[in-house]
């Protein structure tokens, strides 16, 4: 779960933005897409759930028992 630093870049691709957001600190990595109207608070908060929510799925056990990790 991010606590601290999230590294965030946005690209412009034609009519849409590309968000590209990084936990420095265990390399989790998620990209997405978003209206260029949205808000960057908007962007940050949609970030921040998706590395949250990929953090956690991670760390799930399949039910096979093993750990959930590509």
């Amino acid at each position: 779960m991010p606590t601290g630093e999230i590294l965030i870049e946005i690209q412009r691709v034609g009519s849409i933005l590309r968000i590209c957001a990084v936990d420095p600190i265990d390399g989790t990595e998620v990209v997405f897409q978003a209206p260029t109207a949205a808000s960057k608070e908007d962007i940050r908060k949609l970030a921040i759930n998706k590395l949250n929510y990929i953090q956690n799925k991670a760390k799930r056990p399949t039910a096979d028992g093993k750990d959930d990790k590509a």
